[in-house]
């Protein structure tokens, strides 16, 4: 399979009067937030009563995305000083390319499909690279990817200064809503920088305040995706029940089986049991009081961190479930909203501490998404509902991610994909635990194949 680029522009929001708007505060959570480009891939085979190829549809989504621009407008800005977003003008880069292959084999699973690794040659930009320098960063790039069958992939990578996963999923139902023809406005602009009056910036950011090293560390890493069906996660949330947590919820089951599972793996590999580490990330904007909408834009979440540090016995799923829920249920808005507005003293102690443990090799670090509530890729530009919601995975390109799970609904119904980042040596043992595949079963739609891609632009 071969991609080549066919053309690039930046596309700009449809309004002309967005010059006049005050440059778009970031939040707190902003500020300390990662700069890495968050890539999704959503799949459209091309309907059997269209009358329009891939290039009309193309032109059709950026003529709708321009107008989409003019709502979300910051998304089409540039980060400055790390404080606010101006130079809303300067658009969001669109790149149309050409794709020698057919879509059904990637949404089948028949003939040459691609591993995780290689759907970023679908990509705009480089995903999960961490960037020092920002500044000239978009923080939105598009891509669409035209099969020879006619077929298209919709690819986005989202910088995550300042778009959750809430944020590009608001976007992108806002986006389907202009390409239909239907009314895309947002009710309340005044709320789109609601984060920032939350949790008002610094001036000056301290620079030990610093999440690249615990999200972008050393080694080579793989991506594999897993799929539980319904009977999978039920049994899974039986089992994850104790005295303790008598109903787990599916979230927090499947997070222990996949922690458990992860620590075993490591631990066979290196001999020693270390604490490890679990960081969650949940959505506030319906916990806030008064409760803000999910087209408020920008990092809105908690990151409650809980740790096991049971070095003498062997992984429970009970108690791995059970520090999930409890670590969440802990975690309040309003004690959270408290530590950052009385300054960075608990928020720099309880990193740092963190941090030192696994720079020096005493603990293991992870972190868990959950997509589950917030992103399907069902969205329907015109084309129908996508046939597949992927996302690429970490190479030799980006060694430095950090081990992550990531939770998002799977193609069939009930059931829940699980796409697992960790140590190449470790996910070699997971991949063939037999426990583990008891559960999880390795997405067929996933396979092996080489990619080339013809690019005369480099990438961004």
């Amino acid at each position: 399979m071969e991609v080549q680029i066919i053309s690039k522009q930046m596309v700009k929001p449809s309004s002309s009067k967005l010059h006049l708007l005050k440059p778009f505060q970031l939040s707190l959570i902003d500020q300390v937030s990662t700069t890495n480009y968050v890539p999704f891939i959503f799949f459209y085979p091309k309907p059997c009563d269209s009358h329009i190829d891939g290039s009309q549809f193309s032109n059709k989504l950026k003529q709708s995305l321009s107008k989409v621009l003019t709502q979300f407008y910051a998304l089409s800005g540039r980060t400055r000083n790390n404080l606010f977003i101006s130079h809303y003008d300067e658009g969001v880069p669109f790149v149309e390319a050409r794709v020698k292959g057919r879509l059904s084999d990637f949404i089948e699973g028949t003939g040459e499909v691609p591993e995780l690794e290689a759907l970023k040659q679908l990509l705009p930009c480089r995903p999960f690279c961490f960037f020092q320098d920002y500044s000239a960063l978009p923080q939105l790039g598009i891509q669409v990817n035209i099969f020879d069958c006619g077929g298209i992939a919709l690819a986005l990578c989202c910088l995550h200064k300042i778009i959750d996963a809430t944020t590009i999923s608001c976007f992108l139902k806002t986006w389907a809503a202009f390409s239909l023809g239907s009314n895309g406005e947002i009710p309340d602009p005044d709320l789109l920088e609601a984060g920032s009056r939350f949790f008002p910036p610094m001036e000056s950011m301290p620079t030990s305040i610093n999440l690249k090293r615990l999200l972008f560390n050393e080694g080579r890493r793989k991506s594999r995706s897993f799929v539980f069906d319904a009977n999978a996660i039920a049994t899974l949330m039986f089992k994850a029940k104790s005295k303790s947590l008598e109903q787990p919820f599916r979230v927090a089951s499947l997070a222990a089986f996949l922690w458990k599972h992860a620590i075993q793996a490591s631990r066979s590999i290196s001999g020693s049991r270390k604490p490890a580490i679990l960081c969650q990330t949940v959505n506030i904007r319906r916990k806030m009081k008064p409760q803000l909408p999910d087209y408020s834009i920008g990092n809105l979440y908690l990151l409650p961190t809980t740790t096991y540090n049971s070095v003498g016995k062997d992984v429970e799923l009970t108690e791995l479930a059970y520090l999930v829920s409890e670590a969440v249920k802990s975690k309040s808005v309003n004690k959270y909203s408290q530590d950052l507005l009385r300054g960075f003293k608990t928020i720099k102690e309880q990193q740092t501490e963190i941090t030192e443990m696994v720079s020096k090799g005493n603990a293991e670090f992870y972190t868990l998404v959950s997509w589950l509530n917030t992103l399907d890729g069902k969205q329907d530009f015109g084309w129908g509902k996508s046939s597949l919601f992927s996302i690429p995975g970490v190479d030799s390109h980006n060694p430095g991610f950090s081990d992550r799970f990531i939770l998002k609904q799977a193609r069939h119904h009930n059931s829940i994909e699980a796409w697992v980042t960790l140590p190449d040596k470790v996910m070699a043992v997971l991949e063939h635990d037999p426990d583990f595949l008891a559960f999880a079963s390795p997405n067929p739609s996933m396979g092996k194949f080489k990619a080339k891609k013809q690019d005369s632009m480099a990438k961004l």
